[in-house]
């Protein structure tokens, strides 16, 4: 502008000094008749202005930009993030944009921008004088100067090389910028660049990538009236957003259908068709694509330190190997159990309240609302409302949306008490009251789609999915709500496994040759000032390893890492990709006091499930470009003898062991709700029951779910693994599970036999049968009295009845 500026000061200066050699000249013209004056004259000014724009545009033309950004065009495009059924998981950059060839756009898209932006395009030549005269008379009568005229060749100069301030001096430069692309690239080209570079809304950049910010799908498939809406944006894509300002969209949009008519697109029957067409808009809670918010955040972080600030802008495709099903299966099944947790609690009471005064007219009620919502987001499912009535055991309120909803019965059971005008005002729930509410909330006596009052959860958790044959994570949930808390458990919490930590003491100890059927004594212990207690507070006194990990016996497992020692103990769990360091080195190694995370628990119990092969856990498969050249590409690991970490037969020895947990000890529900038998696992709850596990697997799959609190502190008395972590791992493998047959894992061709045991054939080493091996461990009270006639057969492990825990238990350890 300054070289403007420039310019016009050396051409008035030229001016100026001929206007003083040529007043002889104009003194003679003043005999002339008025009519030949001022043809004169208007020639003369013509031609002046000709010479004016020509010498400007001459001088200005060299100094032009060149246009290597169009004609090799490398648009920003975000870094995403894809499972591996190719669904889109996540995308990290300042501008959302998705590159489509012109020939991939489908036709209606393009004659409808062409339509309502540039009917002349592929007619004129950069610029189309008609327009441009009407906007120029238009403006000279308005001090707003609103009309532009500006050609699609225009708009996309402007857009890349140009301010967007209205300026007669930049709309010259645009208009010689225009008729440069014009001369350098074809009709096609120019309009392709457009279509995947002008800024939409919503942070999206191109037509396919407002496609997908606004309604969630490709430009193929989207219908008339959402092809006006897309097509009526670039003219001012904040005042038409239809997410944030649906009445001026749906304005523009009429303006669209009338010319998509006018030009031939559509009849218009079709565009008042389009006028009345709901539209399902994305809200901004579909836009987070919440399922695998923890998993991206994972690979951003891999891709970042690879790439540094180019990942954001370089079109980088990640593939992982998730899989959305399960992944949206474990988000949901996690989210369930948390919830249905946090309606066992105590009411904490309302979020928030407004003031709602009685005298409130319902438009400024609705105001009031919207703006005390603003600042409380609905969290996917769990939604914020405010409480606009109670009354008759009945709750009434308002959502975000402007929806009104009720809720009365099972839905009010957890804040009944909160509903007296007794309650304590902190606890009370009343007009202007900002809760949490949850629809058709998963108990047996509440009715499908209805709503309940509930809270949001203090309590966090993670579940981890792996397949045991290659390590590839197939689900992963770091925890609630990702944009509450960043911190992601199954990677990064160290927890106390508890009980779940128990089957690799019972896997080192099968290598000393104790065997399924090894007796020890479930009798009372104490070391020092250390008096362990089992988590069902009975000894049941001599018991097989099966019956004990069934039942999760501590004192058994205590007596046999006491057997096996505790530096033993720990360097066999190492094997298991169990972190040594992280493990105490005495005997509350056997109750889990050390510490692991969700994730390496996964691939521990891996495992037992792949025949003993320790694999490294596989998120990201493959990463390409823009242009589709690959970066990088992974393998997944396979079961090599490099890679073996414990024997085929006492991986599957302990898994029978484990196999018995799931069919009848503290998770029996797994086999029951699951309707299957090829499941395997071990429940785990740590002492005050700070946390909760349950890790377990099929053939296919092996799963761990966590729950607990940040702040380390007790879930409650009654909370186990079974009872709060098993239902999340049920919710997840029935879709996991769906398509893969029954299969248990069959024992190896070498290397065990079956032996009588006390409840029938048990499995043992071959080298440990017959009177080899451990037959017990640890002193062993007397055997007890013949039974007496009277009184009948003797019970437990003696009269070889099985006790009462064999049909299964609630809770578990």
């Amino acid at each position: 502008m300054q070289l403007l500026s420039q310019i016009a000061r050396a051409i008035a200066d030229f001016f100026l000094a001929l206007w003083r050699r040529t007043a002889p000249m104009r003194a003679s013209l003043r005999t002339l008749p008025t009519w030949k004056r001022i043809a004169i004259w208007s020639g003369a000014g013509l031609l002046t202005l000709m010479l004016l724009v020509a010498g400007a545009a001459a001088v200005i033309w060299p100094g032009l930009p060149d246009l290597d950004r169009l004609t090799d065009y490398q648009p920003k495009q975000p870094l995403r993030v894809y499972t591996a059924d190719g669904e889109l998981l996540a995308e990290f950059g300042a501008e959302r944009r998705s590159y489509l060839p012109l020939e991939q756009i489908p036709k209606p898209m393009r004659e409808a921008l062409l339509a309502v932006e540039d009917t002349k395009f592929y007619e004129h030549q950069g610029i189309y004088l008609p327009g441009m005269l009407r906007a120029a008379i238009a403006n000279t009568f308005s001090s707003s100067r609103s009309q532009g005229a500006s050609t699609i060749t225009q708009q996309l100069a402007r857009d890349l090389y140009l301010t967007k301030k209205k300026l007669y001096t930049r709309k010259f430069v645009e208009i010689l910028l225009a008729l440069k692309i014009e001369s350098q690239l074809s009709k096609d080209k120019i309009l392709e660049v457009y279509m995947n570079q002008i800024y939409l809304g919503q942070r999206a950049y191109g037509f396919e990538a407002a496609a997908q910010a606004y309604f969630g799908k490709s430009l193929k498939d989207l219908s008339t009236a959402e092809t006006a809406m897309l097509a009526g944006l670039p003219q001012n894509p904040y005042r038409a957003n239809p997410i944030s300002n649906l009445k001026a969209a749906k304005r523009r949009q009429a303006v669209v259908l009338q010319r998509m008519a006018d030009v031939g697109m559509i009849t218009p029957e079709q565009a008042e068709h389009a006028r009345e067409e709901p539209l399902k808009l994305r809200t901004a809670q579909d836009q987070r694509l919440p399922y695998g918010q923890y998993a991206a955040e994972m690979v951003r972080q891999v891709v970042h330190a690879q790439y540094g600030e180019e990942a954001y802008s370089r079109g980088l495709r990640v593939t992982t190997t998730l899989r959305m099903d399960g992944q949206i299966a474990a988000y949901k099944a996690l989210r369930r159990t948390l919830m249905d947790y946090e309606r066992r609690k105590a009411w904490r009471g309302p979020e928030g309240d407004v003031e709602l005064p009685a005298d409130m007219d319902a438009a400024e009620q609705d105001a009031t609302i919207a703006q005390a919502l603003s600042d409380h987001p609905d969290n996917d499912d769990l939604r914020a409302a405010v409480v606009t009535q109670v009354a008759n055991n009945r709750l009434y309120a308002s959502l975000q949306d402007g929806d009104d909803i009720e809720i009365r019965g099972e839905g009010l059971r957890s804040v009944q008490s909160a509903l007296s005008e007794k309650a304590k005002p902190d606890l009370r729930i009343q007009r202007g009251s900002i809760i949490r509410v949850l629809r058709g909330a998963p108990t047996k006596d509440f009715p499908k789609g209805a709503w309940a009052v509930t809270q949001s959860p203090e309590a966090e958790g993670a579940l981890v999915s792996v397949e045991p044959d290659s390590g590839k994570i197939l689900a992963l949930v770091g925890g609630f709500d990702f944009n509450r808390n960043q911190f992601n458990h199954a990677t990064q919490a160290w927890r106390q496994p508890g009980s779940s930590f128990k089957p690799f003491i019972y896997s080192a100890a099968m290598e000393l040759g104790a065997s399924p059927a090894t007796l020890v004594d479930d009798a009372p212990i104490s070391i020092g000032d250390w008096n362990p207690r089992n988590s069902d507070g009975q000894f049941d006194g001599p018991m097989t390893l099966r019956q004990a990990l069934a039942k999760s016996k501590n004192m058994v497992t205590i007596r046999l890492l006491e057997q096996l020692t505790p530096d033993r103990g720990r360097s066999w769990a190492s094997k298991f990709g169990v972190d040594i360091d992280k493990q105490p080195n005495n005997l509350t190694l056997a109750l889990g006091s050390g510490s692991v995370t969700p994730l390496q628990m996964a691939s521990a119990y891996s495992v037992f499930a792949n025949g003993g092969y320790l694999l490294k856990p596989l998120l990201i498969t493959k990463i390409v470009d823009a242009q589709n050249q690959v970066l990088f590409q992974a393998e997944p690991e396979t079961l090599t003898d490099d890679r073996r970490a414990i024997s085929e037969r006492n991986a599957f020895v302990t898994g029978t062991l484990l196999r018995e947990v799931a069919i009848r000890g503290t998770a029996y529900r797994a086999s029951q709700a699951l309707k299957r038998y090829d499941l395997y696992g071990k429940t785990g709850t740590t002492n005050d029951a700070v946390d909760a596990w349950f890790a377990g697997f099929q053939r296919r799959v092996a799963t761990v779910v966590w729950i607990g609190y940040d702040q380390p502190r007790s879930l409650g008395d009654r909370e186990t693994g079974g009872g709060i972590a098993l239902p999340a791992w049920i919710d997840y493998m029935q879709v996991a599970l769906k398509g893969i047959a029954p299969s248990e894992i069959e024992p190896p061709k070498d290397g065990v036999i079956q032996q009588e045991g006390p409840f029938g054939p048990d499995w043992v080493f071959t080298e440990y049968a017959g009177d080899a091996g451990l037959k017990t461990v640890g002193p062993m009270p007397p055997p007890l009295p013949p039974p007496d006639a009277a009184s009948g057969a003797a019970s437990g492990a003696a009269s070889g009845v099985p006790p009462s825990w064999w049909m299964g238990e609630k809770g578990g350890g």
